[in-house]
């Protein structure tokens, strides 16, 4: 009886450790995203999975046969109380060092499960070494820019390089190849909210990441936009809150202010992301139109106060020009162009986007009918649909508005044929080789 005692225990003694055993897991690890190049600095980051969660992850860095610890990450083992856990997925990040030479590298990522086992993974990745930055060089044109407004520099960079553009602020303006020349076009904005002691410059960054700046003669003209109350009304309310969201339910206020608030913020964003849905190239050579004989009721960057019952209940900024000729006006292209939008959207009702290239784009919002289907070409002064009441308008007219890079700027500039001249088509001649 004892020794079938014995027997027992030592059984149990060595099926727990045993069961651990069979329980622990292996790790998978991934480079989010895989780096192609490194500098001296160059950050780069590791998701780790491992249900049980991880011990220690050691990012190493192998060139010519040595082996650089590039840093660690460690957590409490939990050899024995890891069952039952269910860790979620981990990034690891980490950051390059100095020493290394121009040539090419092996990044190495390992990673040991905290469970009995112990296991250790790894993840490695070939990458190049690039010391070097990169050159630029910006045209020697004075520029004159608008708060609010747009404005085009002419880069050249040089040496090993991925990206290159113009900086404002915290927004980056992407350049596209010259027409044939070895020069880079950038389109940029002066957001009309921006500081205005805001200095912009030109960048250029290599695969490693590595950035070299540039700077450029330029002026800054600030500029004061309206502020005034716009009154609603449970009419109104009534209108635009059962349209733009029919199946919702409650207050009609709250229901309108989370539209006004959230739901604008969400449509911009639509919007701004369509510049990746732009031609490297102009695909227009004219003055842009402003929908004639319109009256202008709202302008760009207009600075709305809400009220509501006598009370302020919201404010926001309309980026714009709303333009009123008659109900059901056509809508005409502002110029040559493709269009990336056709289709509802939110505040804007249904709503139009043009592609003009260079990232330059125009939009048309509130609109009762469209006639033209998204990839579609349009010239200018053809009919795209016509002017309404959709989306968050009171009353029948056309939100009008342009954008670059997904910023959007104060059409009235690309209206303007002297301004259009000076700063695009003088300058792209004067630089053509």
């Amino acid at each position: 009886m004892l020794k079938a005692v014995l027997v027992v225990v030592v059984v149990v003694v060595l099926a727990i450790p045993a069961t651990f055993l069979f329980l622990s897991g292996h790790s998978t690890l991934a480079f989010d995203p895989p780096p192609q190049a490194i500098g001296e600095a160059t950050p780069f980051s590791v998701r780790v999975s491992n249900p049980h969660g991880v011990r220690r992850v050691t990012a190493i860095l192998e060139q010519n046969g040595e082996r650089t610890v590039l840093g660690e990450s460690d957590a409490p083992a939990r050899r024995f109380t890891f069952f039952g856990s269910h860790a979620a997925p981990r990034d690891f990040a980490f950051t390059t060092k100095k020493g290394l030479k121009e040539g090419k590298a092996r990044l190495i990522v390992e990673a040991e499960s905290n469970d009995l086992r112990g296991s250790t993974d790894s993840t490695t990745d070939e990458v190049a070494v690039i010391l070097r930055p990169p050159s630029l060089a910006v045209d020697g044109f004075q520029h004159y820019i608008n708060q609010g407004g747009s404005e085009m520099a002419i880069l050249t960079p040089s040496g090993s390089w991925t990206q290159a553009g113009v900086r404002v602020g915290n927004d980056d303006f992407r350049s596209f190849p010259s027409d044939g020349g070895k020069d880079r076009i950038a389109l940029f904005a002066f957001p009309w909210d921006m500081p205005r002691d805001t200095a912009p410059f030109a960048y250029v960054k290599n695969a490693a990441g590595t950035e070299a700046r540039a700077q450029f003669w330029f002026k800054v003209f600030p500029k004061k936009f309206q502020a005034r109350d716009f009154v609603i009304d449970d009419a109104f309310l009534n209108k635009v809150v059962n349209q733009v969201d029919p199946n919702g339910s409650g207050d009609l206020l709250q229901r309108f202010l989370k539209i006004n608030g959230e739901m604008r913020r969400e449509n911009n964003k639509t919007i701004a992301d369509l510049r990746f849905k732009t031609e490297p190239k102009f695909l227009w050579s004219q003055p842009f139109l402003q929908l004639a004989n319109s009256k202008v009721e709202s302008s760009f960057a207009d600075v709305r106060s809400y009220i509501y019952k006598g009370k302020k209940v919201d404010q926001q900024t309309h980026l714009g020009f709303d333009l009123a000729v008659r109900q059901h006006t056509p809508v005409l292209a502002a110029n040559d162009g493709k269009v990336v939008w056709a289709g509802p959207l939110g505040i804007y009702g249904n709503c139009i986007v043009v592609d003009h290239g260079y990232a330059l784009q125009s939009i048309y919002g509130h609109l009762s009918e469209i006639a033209v289907k998204e990839g579609q070409p349009v010239k200018r002064g053809e009919e795209m649909g016509k002017s309404g009441s959709t989306g968050l308008a009171g009353g029948d007219h056309l939100h009008f508005s342009m954008q670059i890079d997904g910023v959007q700027v104060n059409p009235i500039e690309w209206w303007d044929a002297h301004w259009i001249k000076d700063h695009i088509f003088d300058r792209l001649n004067h630089s053509a080789p």
